[in-house]
């Protein structure tokens, strides 16, 4: 009989790495199919949560933190390099804007309640870092619930859960994402390689 088990990942949808992390938990899982049956929860986590609610910018985002356009423009190569290799189709080139995600995350919470969460948090993914588009847009994320079928967004969300769900992230000590928390016992902090988060999943499932 497969094992149960709960894999609660800490995420921000304008995070390249949880993408990627998103695709390489899917290879793992894949590979351990009939010995263990896992559901996924989704985690708040904002990386920038004192962004405009507008969003700014993403030439002068990136220049504020990185020091200039050219170290951010490495940077994105490297990580597009990796994402490639996860099927990835990076649009760093394209991307005008870094958002807020209040909202995405309100939306995803709101998915979850009705198990839509998957299908949703793929699509905010897909559309910041695949179409460049601006998924802090209402006009954006309402074609994204709506594609999911997710019902009574924006009315139904209860954002008073979701910033007390990113609250209980930071407070136990998480400051960097993805992080993939396994039966809240054990955890890892990173893109890790599918067999590798495959060999922790085999050991929580075993605990």
């Amino acid at each position: 009989m497969p094992k149960p088990l709960l894999i609660e990942i800490a995420s921000d949808v304008i995070c390249p790495w949880c993408y990627i992390g998103k695709r390489r938990l899917e290879k793992a899982l894949e590979s351990l199919k009939g010995e263990v049956e896992v559901r996924i929860e989704w985690l708040p986590f904002q990386l920038n949560p004192d962004m405009p609610e507008q969003g700014v910018a993403r030439a002068d985002y990136r220049r504020a933190k990185f020091g200039s356009v050219e170290k951010g423009r490495a940077l994105d190569a490297r990580v597009a390099q990796e994402g490639a290799g996860d099927g990835i189709a990076f649009a760093f080139d394209r991307m005008q804007r870094t958002p807020n995600t209040v909202a995405a995350h309100k939306l995803i919470d709101l998915a979850q309640s009705q198990g839509k969460a998957g299908p949703v948090v793929d699509a905010l993914f897909r559309a910041y870092f695949e179409e460049a588009r601006d998924i802090g847009d209402a006009e954006v994320l309402a074609g994204i619930a709506k594609a999911a079928g997710v019902e009574s967004w924006p009315a139904g969300v209860n954002a008073t859960q979701v910033a007390e769900q990113e609250e209980r992230v930071r407070d136990l000590g998480i400051s960097g994402v993805p992080t993939f928390i396994f039966d809240r016992t054990s955890g890892l902090s990173g893109a890790y390689p599918p067999e590798q988060l495959a060999q922790a999943i085999r050991e929580a499932a075993a605990t």
